[in-house]
């Protein structure tokens, strides 16, 4: 294993955390996403049933991932919309903050009936799509492409959206898991894409495509235990998939837990709905919003919204 533009003197993390990395036989470009405290802070902090907590984990991770590979310096937000018992989640990254944040709403009782069935996805999330949406701020054009949630996965539908929307070869593996029934939540994944100007000047199409072939295989051996595993390092874990194959490794980045409410934010929302619809929002003499994505609970005084209100 090789190292490319290490960051002398930074200390490397070894989780919440991003390694890019390249497979040198191949020339393809990938990311190993390793997280742990960040991904257990979002999942616990609403106490999800185990089934709502796995499949939002895993939006979670590969939103960081995906968001990784991408060069804009904006918002990604990947959120399924669907007609089963998990009627919505929703994960979303901050390049500037590199922070990452998500949230689910599903109907208790109908997650309760399945249960005991070991539920798949398509069962969890019925029919519906899977938007993904980059916002790169006002003086841009906000990008969305949609697609149907098909196969047995969230990793399927992303491969689906890849296929059909970008037209770009792309390999991901994700796992989610809990230590025990109690313990903490953790996850990861590695991801490798084949983009259009990896493929100029240097071998034959057929070689390539044997070549991406070969990668995907190998990824494909990778465990949920080594990709969710709070001992074995990033580096350890890339080695051995891809030892034969040559791999450089680059600077790793942090991935943190981090959301974008705050006090005026949820103000100027407030300010923007009718007064009969705050007044259903009072309680105390307060007006009472919790955030969905972090749980925080702003309590606002209704004549600071009607001042604000009247600003407009």
């Amino acid at each position: 294993m090789s190292e490319g533009n290490p960051l002398s003197g930074e200390t490397v993390p070894t989780d919440d955390l991003v390694q890019p990395f390249q497979v040198e036989s191949s020339h393809l470009r990938g990311r190993l996403v390793r997280m742990g405290p960040a991904l257990d802070a979002i999942l616990t902090r609403h106490d999800y049933p185990a089934a709502v907590a796995t499949q939002l984990g895993e939006l979670v991770v590969l939103t960081a991932t995906i968001a990784t590979m991408l060069k804009f310096d904006g918002i990604l937000t990947l959120q399924t919309r669907t007609d089963g018992p998990i009627k919505l989640l929703v994960a979303d990254y901050v390049a500037a903050t590199r922070s990452v944040r998500g949230y689910a709403q599903y109907d208790s009782e109908r997650l309760a009936a399945l249960a005991q069935s070991g539920a798949s996805l398509g069962r969890l999330l019925g029919t519906g799509h899977l938007a993904f949406t980059i916002d790169q701020g006002p003086d841009t054009e906000r990008y969305q492409g949609i697609v149907e949630v098909v196969g047995t996965s969230l990793v399927d539908a992303v491969h689906h959206y890849f296929r059909q929307s970008e037209q770009i070869e792309t390999g991901i593996r994700v796992a989610v898991a809990r230590d025990g029934e109690t313990g903490p939540w953790r996850g990861g994944a590695v991801m490798i894409q084949r983009l259009p100007e990896q493929d100029r000047g240097y071998q034959d199409e057929e070689t390539r495509d044997d070549q991406f072939r070969h990668v995907m295989s190998l990824i494909a051996t990778c465990r949920n235990d080594e990709l969710t595993s709070a001992t074995l390092t990033p580096a350890a874990l890339l080695f051995r998939l891809f030892h034969e194959e040559g791999v450089r490794v680059f600077a790793p980045g942090t991935i943190l837990d981090g959301c974008r409410c705050s006090e005026e934010r949820v103000l100027s929302i407030l300010a923007s709905l009718p007064p009969e619809d705050r007044g259903d929002l009072e309680v105390d003499g307060k007006i009472e919003v919790r955030c969905e994505f972090c749980a925080r609970l702003y309590r606002i005084a209704p004549e600071r919204v009607t001042a604000e209100a009247t600003a407009f």
